[in-house]
């Protein structure tokens, strides 16, 4: 059974950090190309950054310098470091693992940046 189980999600003040896991389990995570995506509410799901499966990295310009993807393929978890956060950073934060034939989501976990 496929699962990817996003953690770490809450209420934090602007300026603050919180850092995102996702736990991968039912398939072959190290073949996968993981990301982080957010739904801001109102708005559409953007993509906020990706890690292949050789651990190259991109990221969305409005979180460059700011937020790190990172990935470990032996715990089958990606991680999401969020720092500097600003109160637009809000939003509902999806894990992804994307594979040439399946695409998989994990259910979301809320983070809220307000003082």
């Amino acid at each position: 059974q496929v699962q990817l189980v996003e953690s770490g999600g809450g209420l934090v003040q602007p300026g603050g950090s919180l850092r995102l896991s996702c736990a991968a389990s039912g398939f072959t995570f190290s073949r996968f190309v993981v990301s982080w995506y957010r739904r801001a509410p109102g708005k559409e799901r953007d993509l906020v950054a990706t890690a292949t499966s050789t651990g190259s990295t991109n990221y969305a310009d409005s979180v460059k310098g700011r937020f790190t993807i990172s990935r470990d393929n032996v715990k089958n978890t990606v991680y999401l470091q969020m720092n500097s956060l600003k109160p637009e950073d809000t939003a509902v934060y999806y894990c992804n693992a994307n594979s040439a034939y399946y695409n998989y989501w994990g259910q979301g976990t809320q983070v809220t940046v307000s003082s």
